[in-house]
């Protein structure tokens, strides 16, 4: 191996592996709890699935054709409001974000990341051969909207991932105009949200709003992400993306359908903003416009999540968010029930 390792790339060395939400598997081995009897609310996940209309079209799949993204587009340009020369798509957020890195970063530059966010970020920049710059958010939540000069990329999660705020638009257009720079606003949770800034992708040039059908349309399994891009950024991402955006029959035909059918997607986001509701009263939580709360422990984190998951309840341990601390806790919105067993638990393990 040594003789071979060398040829690693040098960045690797600063990279910790993205952690993701522990799985019904992990737990059952490790506490012989049935999978049946465990409660998922670790990865910001629809408890409600996608729409029936999904799982009649990925009957239909062709798996031994390449997928073909007609529909999808068309489908994708009806809800975004914008022509599909301006959308482009990736196998999740992740896939979008990649190529759009691909096609803008290069060794030495840097990155404007306001932190607790989406890891992810700082990978994609890592890899590129970039440099982060972070910025701690204003009290824990708000988004400093000074951006450092000469930066290339700025990423704004917003609703954010893990604390749930919405970064108010003056804020995103005062970080738009400040830079040079292109600035990714990812709007992955929006359907959860009071608004939307996807319209100021008319106004600037240098703005992507990036989406994903893993939330609100329950398609997290299937890796469906897309963006809204000016269009010389979206000529420029066509020219890096893998063939068909690289997507399967199976995510381009269950995202198709899922976009057609916006009266189930509004039903399920309805169920899980009247149970935010209920949660974030029971527990007088931080208010959130994701599907997940941002709770603070009085415990260590990584105690209060041990603790939940031996009573079969998953929730997320924040430490792996850089700057998120080690007392900070981050739950999914289940249904009613799923809501019953994690108020339960959480009043044991945090009493």
């Amino acid at each position: 191996m040594e003789r071979y390792s060398k040829n690693l790339r040098p960045c690797l060395s600063q990279l910790k592996p993205y952690v993701a939400g522990k799985g019904y598997t992990e737990i059952t081995r490790k506490y012989g709890i049935p999978q049946e009897r465990i409660v998922k609310l670790g990865s910001n996940e629809n408890p409600y699935g996608p729409s029936p209309s999904v799982i009649k079209a990925l009957r239909s799949i062709s798996s031994e054709r390449y997928p073909e993204t007609e529909e999808l587009m068309e489908g994708l340009a009806s809800y975004t409001g914008y022509p599909k020369e301006l959308i482009v798509a990736g196998t999740g957020m992740d896939g979008v974000m990649d190529t759009l890195t691909r096609i803008f970063l290069d060794r030495g530059d840097r990155t404007f990341i306001p932190t607790p966010t989406f890891s992810y970020y700082e990978i994609l920049t890592v890899m590129s051969g970039g440099r982060p710059i972070f910025a701690e958010r204003r009290g824990g939540y708000d988004v400093p909207i000074e951006v450092p000069r000469d930066v290339k990329m700025a990423f704004i999660c917003s609703p954010n991932n893990p604390t749930g705020d919405q970064t108010p638009e003056e804020d995103v257009r005062k970080i738009v105009e400040s830079t040079d720079g292109i600035v990714f606003l990812d709007e992955a949770y929006v359907e959860f949200a009071d608004r939307s800034l996807l319209g100021l992708v008319r106004e600037y040039d240098n703005l992507v709003v990036g989406r994903t059908t893993s939330k609100a349309f329950g398609l997290a399994g299937l890796r469906l992400g897309y963006a809204v891009a000016p269009e010389w950024i979206a000529e420029q991402y066509r020219r890096a993306a893998p063939p068909f955006f690289g997507l399967s029959c199976a995510s381009v035909a269950a995202g198709a359908a899922a976009v057609k059918d916006l009266d189930f997607m509004h039903e399920s986001v309805s169920k899980v903003l009247t149970e935010r509701d209920r949660l974030t009263r029971e527990i007088k939580a931080r208010p959130s416009q994701g599907n997940f709360l941002y709770l603070e422990t009085k415990k260590p984190s990584d105690a209060v999540v041990e603790g939940m998951m031996s009573k079969g309840v998953i929730i997320r341990d924040c430490r792996p968010f850089r700057g998120a601390g080690g007392h900070h806790v981050r739950v999914t919105v289940g249904t009613p029930e799923q809501n019953d067993k994690f108020l339960e638990a959480y009043g044991e393990i945090c009493a």
